[in-house]
């Protein structure tokens, strides 16, 4: 999924293996550099995240809300940055790290086809909703305004969903709403990995910084892939912010919920995603530029020793 450091104007292609009989077919810096990458992603737009989400709370103007924490101090813009760190950081060792040893697995050596960027993608994207489904279950229980007095704490929704019995747990607890999650990161996954490197390459050519078309490519790839996958977030949100065995309603249900309260419109579905939207373009962009930026670094550390 690298790309050898050559300079601005030629193309990058990918980095291709070349293992000896017997050596391990997975590489452990893959997991580490994902990890690292959204970390420091996840770090670094977290204020513009407190600003996007306040507007989203208080209906503000994005001024006004730059305007309120800043009057509440700098020193509390990064409140509550750990969960989502945390999260996002288990994301990125997940996503990458199985990408990378997926797509060992389809091709060891390469080039690596769009069919197998595609296939590894799509497994990263599987792995990574089976593993992170209930934080993000969770989160968005807590996000939901209308049950702040009923489940003020996340204990208190542990304790909810342990009360279902072991299959409820799953079923109505923390894995509710997989399916379309399932969907949503598997598909989103495919997309950003079978066009990430195309688009960087292409880019590459024209003459460009280095980081210039990593930035770009992360961009256009987490706008599009998020534009095309809203209405899955929507989806998403709406079945996992339900919580109460007697108050679940099914898939089915709960898209048809979605379709009549956004009146049966596809562009009122959209609703409030242009922030959503904008963030995944940030956050991936830079994700994508400090991934490559690492991953540079450590291939070419790793010439100079060999």
């Amino acid at each position: 999924m690298g790309e050898q450091n050559h300079s601005p104007g030629k193309e990058l292609q990918p980095w291709t293996r070349k293992e000896a009989p017997g050596k391990r077919s997975w590489h452990s810096h893959a997991y580490a550099l994902g990890a690292i990458s959204n970390f420091m992603s996840t770090f670094l737009t977290f204020p513009i995240y407190k600003v996007m989400f306040r507007q989203q709370i208080h209906a503000v103007a994005v001024s006004e809300a730059v305007r309120q924490l800043w009057h509440e101090g700098p020193q509390y813009f990064y409140r509550g940055i750990y969960p989502p760190l945390l999260s996002k950081t288990l994301q990125g060792t997940l996503l990458f790290g199985t990408y990378d040893s997926m797509l060992f697995c389809l091709s060891p050596v390469g080039p690596h086809s769009l069919g197998h960027r595609w296939a590894a993608g799509l497994m990263s994207g599987v792995v990574e909703a089976v593993a992170l489904s209930p934080f993000e279950r969770v989160q968005n229980v807590l996000q939901d305004g209308r049950k702040q007095a009923r489940f003020p704490s996340t204990f208190s929704i542990l304790k909810e969903f342990h009360s279902y019995g072991l299959w409820g747990r799953l079923s109505q607890g923390y894995y509710r709403g997989f399916w379309p999650v399932l969907l949503r990161n598997s598909l989103g996954s495919a997309l950003y990995f079978s066009f990430k490197d195309p688009i960087q390459n292409s880019l590459a050519e024209q003459g460009l910084p280095h980081w210039v078309p990593a930035l770009v490519s992360g961009s256009v790839n987490g706008t599009i892939t998020c534009l095309v996958l809203y209405p899955l977030i929507v989806l998403v949100a709406n079945m996992q912010s339900h919580i109460g065995w007697q108050s679940m309603p099914s898939l089915w249900a709960s898209v048809q919920d979605v379709w009549d309260t956004r009146g049966r419109k596809v562009f009122l579905i959209y609703r409030g995603g242009s922030l959503v939207i904008l963030r995944s373009s940030v956050t991936w962009g830079l994700t994508t530029a400090i991934h490559d930026f690492l991953q540079r670094r450590y291939h070419s550390r790793k010439e100079l020793k060999d």
